[in-house]
This record gives structure tokens, C-alpha cells and sequence, in this order.
């Protein structure tokens, strides 16, 4: 992987600003997640996934998180529209890049603890160039981590709206994005209503290879 003489070449942004309104208003970041704040292990994902710098943004609750959750060495935004939806903090986190030298960002949410460092290695692995756009895929289904060239950045961060994040313009440019397949090591099971904080209690684990889900 291209080095830059400051950073990585790619960087890590993790969107940790959810209210966890689905949750009776828990934000996602807070959750415990072996016995720390489930934002604290989202973001050693990210830096053992070879991201570097590793940039945090938060909303809810966002001084709490900031006094539990032990993120030296990463970059926090806060993000204060964060109830406009993920959009808001997509863009947040890229203009907080803008300055660091990265030329591609993995970008993880908070809430998929199931997606661990080998999922991220590998996606951030398939950077080639600033113009490069890739997604961990799971039978073959585009999902996250994504990683963002950095000439795409202004473009995507300008059609960020509301909880589609990076959704629309990533459906525009489909035929450009490299599938990285990460069922083998990843499953994408996202914390967003009680019921999901089963996850909690440690990820499932992948399909065994050839295996056939129900």
C-alpha cells in the first residue's frame, strides 16, 4: 500500500453520532461492548485494519462519550447536526480530512461489531489511486466498510443528505467500485433495535466456506 511521508495513504473515519432513537434513545457509540464503549472498539478496528489517521465522528451525547471512551490517537469531530442523519456526519468527517494527507478513507459505523480489522485490511488493501472506490461485499451484496478515494470526496460529501450517506452517489458510480469479498471474515449485522443487542454479547461468526444460509 502507497505510503504518504505524513500518513497512511488511507486513512479510517468512523460515524459514530446516532442517537440510538430505535433503542429508546441509547446512543450506539455508549454501548458496552466487552465491557468498554462500543465506539472504543469501532475505532481499534479501524487502526488494526492498517488506517491511519483514524478520524471519530460523534453527536449524541457526544461530551459523555468523550469522558468513557478512550480514543487517544484519534482524531473527534463533533458533529452538531447530527440529527439530520448520517448524511451530516459523512460530511463532517470528510471535510475534517480534508487536511490530512490521506488519498482514500475507510469509512466503518459504529454499530456493525460483527466487521472486525481483517474486513477493513482487506478493503483498504484495494486502494490503487486517489480516484480508487471499493466496498466489502458479502455474496457478492455491496456493504460496508467502504473506501473512498479522495477525488471523490467534494462529490459525495455535496450529495451526503440525510441518512443516505454516501448511498446515492455510490449508486451512480457502481460500475467503478472493486467488490472485496468479506463473508469468509465479516458479518454485517448492524445494532438498530433491541432485539440487536444480542450482537453484544461478541459477533457471530462468519459462514463456514460453501455453507448455505437460511
Amino acid at each position: 500500500m502507497e505510503r504518504d511521508g505524513r500518513t497512511g495513504a488511507v486513512a479510517g473515519l468512523l460515524l459514530a453520532a446516532g442517537g440510538g432513537r430505535r433503542l429508546g434513545g441509547r446512543p450506539k457509540a455508549l454501548l458496552e461492548y466487552g465491557g468498554r464503549p462500543l465506539v472504543e472498539h469501532a475505532a481499534r478496528v479501524l487502526r488494526a485494519g492498517g488506517c491511519a489517521p483514524v478520524h471519530v465522528v460523534l453527536g449524541a451525547a457526544a461530551a459523555e462519550v468523550r469522558r468513557r471512551a478512550a480514543l487517544d490517537g484519534c482524531a473527534v469531530t463533533v458533529n452538531p447536526h447530527w440529527e439530520q442523519g448520517m448524511g451530516s456526519s459523512l460530511r463532517a468527517g470528510l471535510e475534517a480530512l480534508a487536511d490530512s494527507g490521506a488519498r482514500a478513507v475507510v469509512v466503518a459505523l459504529v454499530d456493525q461489531p460483527g466487521i472486525g480489522a481483517a474486513a477493513v485490511a482487506r478493503v483498504a488493501a484495494a486502494y490503487a489511486s486517489p480516484e480508487t472506490l471499493a466496498a466489502a461485499a458479502y455474496d457478492g451484496r455491496r456493504g460496508h466498510p467502504i473506501l473512498l478515494g479522495a477525488d471523490h470526496w467534494a462529490a459525495i460529501a455535496a450529495s451526503a443528505v440525510g441518512d443516505q450517506g454516501a448511498r446515492s452517489y455510490l449508486r451512480r458510480h457502481e460500475e467503478a467500485i472493486a467488490l472485496v469479498e468479506c463473508g469468509d471474515v465479516a458479518v454485517p449485522a448492524d445494532i438498530d433495535t433491541p432485539d440487536d443487542l444480542r450482537l453484544l454479547a461478541g459477533p457471530p461468526e462468519p459462514p463456514a466456506p460453501g455453507a448455505t444460509k437460511r
